[in-house]
C-alpha cells in the first residue's frame, strides 16, 4: 500500500519530514587547515626552541646583521640552503618567522618546497603567508536575520567561516523534490534549472492533487497546493487537511541555492551551482511511486517514458516523509543512487516520535531538529537513524509577542491559493520544522562536492557527522533525550538521539579536503590465502597528490608479505579466525585517511565475510565507473 506523503502547515508553521545515513567514520586529521594556493612569494616558519639563539650576545649579533632577532637569521640561511633567494625576514612570534622570497614559487615547485622545509628537524611548521580580505558575508539585505548561516547561536551552522574557502561549484546541481518551485521569484531565476514534474493524476481524466489540469509534464512550476474545505469534504482529496498553499519548494530550494551576494533578499548556503527542481508533491502530498520516480530521474537515472535528465544531481533534498519503516520500494531506488555516488539528505520528522521514511532507510542522511540553543525542538523526530542535527526554527517568544524570534528566512510567495507575488517569510509569517533543517545539510554537502568531487555520498555523510560540533552542555532544566520535556517537548540532544552532533559547514569542508583511503579485496574471505590488498584508488583532494600509504595490523595478528609502505600489501590468512588491518593514506598537506578490511573465517567452521568497507570500496568503484560515463 503506497504512503501518501505531504508536508504539513498549520497556523503559519510549514512542517516536514527527513533522513537518516550509515557510513564509516574516518580517521586522522589534517596537518595544516590551509585552503590551496596557486602562487605566493611569502612563507612562515616556526623553528624548533633548539634553532632559536637566545642570549643577549647571540640578539645582538642579529641586529648587527640588519635582523631583529638571531632566529630571523637562521630561518633566513636555513630557507637560502633550501634553495630559497629570500628578500627578507621578519619575526612575527618567538620562534616564527615570516620570509619574503625573491620568487614565486607555485604548482609542484611550491609543494615541493613546502615538504622540503617541513623535513627539516629544525622547522616546527612552514606554510604559505596567506593573503586575508573582508569576510565573504553576502549583501543580500535580509542576510542579517538568516542567524542559521552565522555562528551567533549554539546550533547555527556557521557558513560565513565556509565560504572562506568555497561558496560551491558551478557544476554542483543540488536536487529540490518537492511541491515544484517559483521560477519568477527573484532568489531563484538565476540558479533554478528546468525540472520536471512527477505528479500524477488520480487517473486519465483526473488531476486534483496535480491541480495543474495533467499527469507527469516538464512543468516543475509550483501551481499551489492549498486544500479547501470542499476539496476535504469529498472527491479525490477527501480527507486531507484543509490548508492554504505552503509554496514549501520555493522555500526549502532557496535556503539551498538563493541567488547570493546580488542586493537581493535573502543568501543561500550555496553561492555557485544550481537547484533542481522535481516536482513529487501536489495537494495532500503525493505518492511513493512518483517520488521515488523523481528521485531516479533527478540523479540521472531512466526512468520510463520521460527524457534524459541532462543536468544529474549529486545531492537530492527530501523535505517530505510520512510513517512507518523503509519500504522495499524505497531501498531499492536508495541502492542504485547510491551505487551512482548520489546523495540523499532528507528530513527526519516532525511528530517528536520515531524517524520517518524516507529518512529511516539506510544509505540515507536523516536531518533532527535543534533550537537555537542545540536543544531537540519540540517538534522534531529523534532515535537513532538520526544522522546530523541542525536548525529547525523555533519560537520561544510567539506567546507573548506573536513574532517568532527563531524563525528560518527564506523565499516565499504571498499567495493563499494560487500564486501571487514573490515575498519572504519572517517572525510573523514564520518558518519552522526539519523540512528547513534537512536543506541546511543539502547546502553544507553541495559546498564539500564543491571542494573534493570524488567523494561518495557514503564519504559525504560520514565526514558531515566528523566535521560536526558536539551538543552542548544539558540543560539541567529539561529531560535528556529520549525523555521529553511534558510541554514543550525538546530534550538535552545525545549522540544516539539527535545524530552525531550540530553540523557545522567549515568543519565539513575541512574533512571534504582530506584524502580519502579506499581498499579493494579479492572476493571470498581469503581463509588460508595469501591475498594482496589493492589500495590503489585510494584518492586525494583535487590539487593534492597521496604522499605516503601505512599498511598496520589491527587485530588478528595478520602476517605481511612484502613491503607495507605502498599502494599494495599481501598479507597471509590464517586457516582459521580472523584478521583485521589498516590502510592509512597520507596526501602532500599532511591530511590523513584510514580504512580496515576483516579477512579470513571464524574458528569453527563460520564463514567469514569480507568487511563493509571493502564492500562500501566496491561500491564506490562502480560509482565512480557510471559516473565518468554520465
Amino acid at each position: 500500500m503506497a504512503i501518501r506523503f505531504r508536508t504539513w502547515a498549520a497556523a503559519g508553521i510549514l512542517l516536514a519530514f527527513t533522513t537518516l545515513a550509515t557510513a564509516s567514520a574516518a580517521t586522522g586529521s589534517p596537518a595544516s587547515s590551509q585552503a590551496p594556493v596557486d602562487a605566493t612569494d611569502r612563507l612562515i616558519i616556526k623553528l624548533r626552541d633548539t634553532a632559536v639563539a637566545t642570549t643577549a650576545a647571540s640578539q645582538r649579533q642579529a641586529q648587527s646583521a640588519g635582523l631583529a632577532r638571531s632566529h630571523a637569521s637562521r630561518a633566513k640561511r636555513l630557507a637560502e640552503r633550501s634553495g630559497l633567494p629570500v628578500r627578507g625576514a621578519r619575526d612575527i612570534s618567538p620562534s616564527v618567522v615570516a620570509l619574503s622570497l625573491h620568487t614565486t614559487l607555485s604548482g609542484d615547485n611550491l609543494d615541493a618546497t613546502l615538504a622540503t622545509l617541513r623535513a627539516n628537524p629544525d622547522v616546527v611548521f612552514a606554510e604559505v603567508d596567506q593573503r586575508r580580505s573582508v569576510r565573504a558575508v553576502p549583501d543580500d539585505p535580509l542576510y542579517a536575520s538568516q542567524w542559521y548561516l552565522q555562528s551567533t547561536e549554539t546550533a547555527a551552522t556557521n557558513f560565513e567561516d565556509a565560504w572562506e574557502t568555497t561558496t560551491g561549484g558551478a557544476g554542483t546541481v543540488i536536487a529540490v523534490l518537492d511541491t515544484g518551485i517559483r521560477y519568477e521569484h527573484p532568489d531563484l531565476t538565476a540558479r533554478a534549472l528546468d525540472g520536471y514534474d512527477f505528479v500524477s493524476g488520480e487517473s486519465s481524466t483526473s488531476f486534483a492533487s496535480a491541480n495543474d489540469g495533467d499527469d507527469w509534464d516538464d512543468d516543475a512550476s509550483d501551481p499551489g497546493d492549498w486544500v479547501s474545505a470542499v476539496d476535504s469534504g469529498s472527491g479525490p482529496l477527501r480527507g486531507c487537511e484543509e490548508s492554504r498553499s505552503s509554496w514549501h519548494g520555493t522555500r526549502v530550494a532557496a535556503m539551498i541555492g538563493a541567488g547570493t551576494n546580488n542586493a537581493t533578499g535573502i543568501a543561500g548556503g550555496t553561492w555557485a551551482g544550481q537547484v533542481l527542481p522535481v516536482r513529487v508533491l501536489g495537494k495532500c502530498g503525493g505518492y511513493d511511486s512518483d517520488i521515488v520516480a523523481g528521485m531516479r530521474w533527478a540523479a540521472g537515472l531512466p526512468v520510463a517514458g520521460v527524457p534524459a535528465n541532462p543536468t544529474p544531481a549529486r545531492v537530492l533534498n527530501l523535505s517530505l516523509g510520512g510513517p512507518g519503516t523503509c519500504s522495499s520500494t524505497y531501498r531499492d531506488a536508495i541502492a542504485d543512487l547510491t551505487e551512482a555516488g548520489v546523495l540523499v539528505v532528507a528530513s527526519a520528522g516532525n511528530d517528536s516520535g520515531p524517524v520517518e521514511a524516507p529518512a529511516n532507510c539506510a544509505g540515507v542522511l536523516a536531518v533532527g531538529g535543534i533550537r537555537h540553543v542545540g536543544t531537540k525542538v519540540g517538534y522534531s523526530s529523534l532515535g537513532a537513524e538520526v544522522g546530523i542535527a541542525a536548525p529547525a526554527g523555533n519560537c520561544p517568544d510567539v506567546n507573548t509577542t506573536f513574532l517568532c524570534g527563531f524563525s528560518l528566512i527564506t523565499a516565499d510567495n504571498d499567495g493563499l491559493t494560487v500564486p501571487g507575488s514573490s515575498s519572504y517569510t519572517d517572525d510573523s509569517n514564520y518558518n519552522i520544522g526539519t523540512s528547513f533543517s534537512a536543506p541546511i545539510v543539502a547546502a553544507v554537502a553541495g559546498l564539500m562536492v564543491a571542494v573534493n568531487d570524488d567523494l561518495t555520498g557514503a564519504e559525504i555523510i560520514a565526514r558531515i557527522k566528523s566535521g560536526s560540533r558536539p551538543f552542548p552542555a544539558a540543560d539541567p532544566s529539561i529531560p535528556t533525550c529520549p525523555q521529553l520535556d511534558s510541554v514543550t517537548l525538546q530534550c538535552n540532544c545525545t549522540t544516539t538521539t539527535c545524530g552525531a552532533g550540530i553540523a557545522d559547514a567549515p568543519g565539513a569542508i575541512a574533512e571534504a579536503l582530506r584524502p580519502a583511503a579506499r581498499i579493494v579485496a579479492p572476493t571470498g574471505n581469503g581463509a588460508g590465502q595469501d591475498v594482496t590488498l589493492d589500495g590503489s584508488d585510494s584518492t586525494a583532494a583535487p590539487g593534492r597528490t597521496i604522499s605516503a600509504y601505512a599498511w598496520t595490523p589491527v587485530s588478528g595478528s595478520p602476517a605481511f608479505v612484502g613491503p607495507t609502505n605502498g599502494p599494495d600489501a599481501t598479507v597471509t590468512v590464517p586457516a582459521s579466525g580472523l584478521v583485521t588491518v589498516q590502510l592509512a593514506v597520507t596526501d602532500d598537506a599532511g591530511r590523513q585517511d584510514a580504512r580496515e578490511v576483516t579477512l579470513g573465517k571464524k574458528p569453527g567452521g563460520g564463514g567469514g565475510a569480507v568487511h563493509p568497507l571493502v564492500l562500501a570500496a566496491l561500491v564506490l568503484l562502480a560509482s565512480r565507473r557510471r559516473r565518468a560515463q554520465r
